[in-house]
């Protein structure tokens, strides 16, 4: 039983390993300043790919709760996190990200009723300060929009997490992937447009195969890999992982990039992965023992021999 929950973290922390390979894929193999495109091109085919494999559609109040969690997850978490970026140093906006653990904890105990245990909510403060020392430069400027987007991005991303608990669909896992991702690319597609313009009109090998990996990897596979997690795991196990994002950025960069790894951002590494440890163990119940039974008659006892 244990050998399978470790399996199924395993498994789920692959999908935030493969968000943070966005940063080198956008910025090695993609054209530049269209990130709204990115997220279009990244949802809205992976979405439809997994519709047409499950041939499976909402039904009743999956409708909404597809339009509702597509919005969370991919389309408002996105559009969001396009405003952040753009006004806000990467490092700024990652470090707000990281709230996000703290965010899930806390309405995990108001929507799911689960207690809140000292020991996440310090994991979740140590994941933030690991973050912060990891991305964070001493010479990060603020913006007040691009603050309130980085906030609104973590809200709406740990809202997102915790509905999906909340709700469970019964339909197959790739269905509702699929589902989600469409109604997400469908929301972003008129933002992408009004913003950034149509598409270019040629694309080179490297485009296609940058945006080719975003979509097949980074999201038809990610998110089938994030919300089967959600599914068989608590939401404050899952959104921990989602600090492999950064840190994996972070490790690429210096390894594929020649970025300079600091003291601070190799200690901020070292805290963010404890946090994340830290987060995914359980307190063991304490096995109750049954009372002994009273004393049988000794006429009881020779019957039981």
């Amino acid at each position: 039983m244990l050998s399978n929950r470790i399996g199924i973290i395993l498994m789920t922390a692959l999908a935030p390993t493969i968000w943070g390979t966005t940063y080198l894929v956008t910025t090695e193999l993609l054209p530049p300043d269209r990130p709204l495109l990115a997220a279009v091109v990244r949802a809205l085919p992976a979405g439809l790919l997994l519709v047409a494999l499950t041939r499976k559609l909402p039904s009743g109040v999956w409708w909404w709760r597809a339009l509702a969690l597509g919005a969370l997850n991919i389309g408002a978490f996105f559009a969001l996190l396009f405003v952040a970026a753009y006004r806000l140093p990467g490092g700024v906006a990652a470090t707000i990200g990281s709230l996000q653990p703290l965010l899930v904890i806390g309405l995990s105990a108001a929507l799911l009723g689960e207690r809140v245990s000292t020991r996440s909510a310090l994991a979740g403060v140590a994941g933030v300060g690991g973050v912060s020392l990891l991305v964070l430069r001493s010479d990060a400027r603020l913006d007040g929009l691009g603050v309130a987007a980085a906030a609104a991005s973590a809200v709406v991303m740990a809202t997102g997490i915790v509905l999906s608990k909340r709700w469970t669909s019964p339909a197959p896992l790739l269905a509702t992937t699929g589902w989600q991702l469409v109604a997400g690319g469908l929301l972003l597609l008129p933002v992408a447009l009004v913003v950034e313009g149509p598409p270019p009109t040629t694309l080179s090998t490297a485009n296609l195969a940058g945006y080719g990996y975003l979509s097949v990897i980074g999201a038809a596979l990610a998110y089938a890999l994030w919300f089967r997690g959600i599914r068989a795991l608590p939401p404050t196990n899952v959104t921990f992982l989602g600090l492999l994002s950064p840190l994996v950025a972070t490790t690429l960069g210096w390894l594929v990039l020649d970025q300079e790894l600091t003291v601070g951002q190799s200690l901020g590494g070292l805290v963010v992965l404890a946090a994340l440890v830290a987060a995914q163990i359980r307190k063991t119940p304490v096995e109750k023992h049954a009372p002994a039974p009273a004393s049988m008659p000794e006429r009881s006892t020779s019957l039981s021999r």
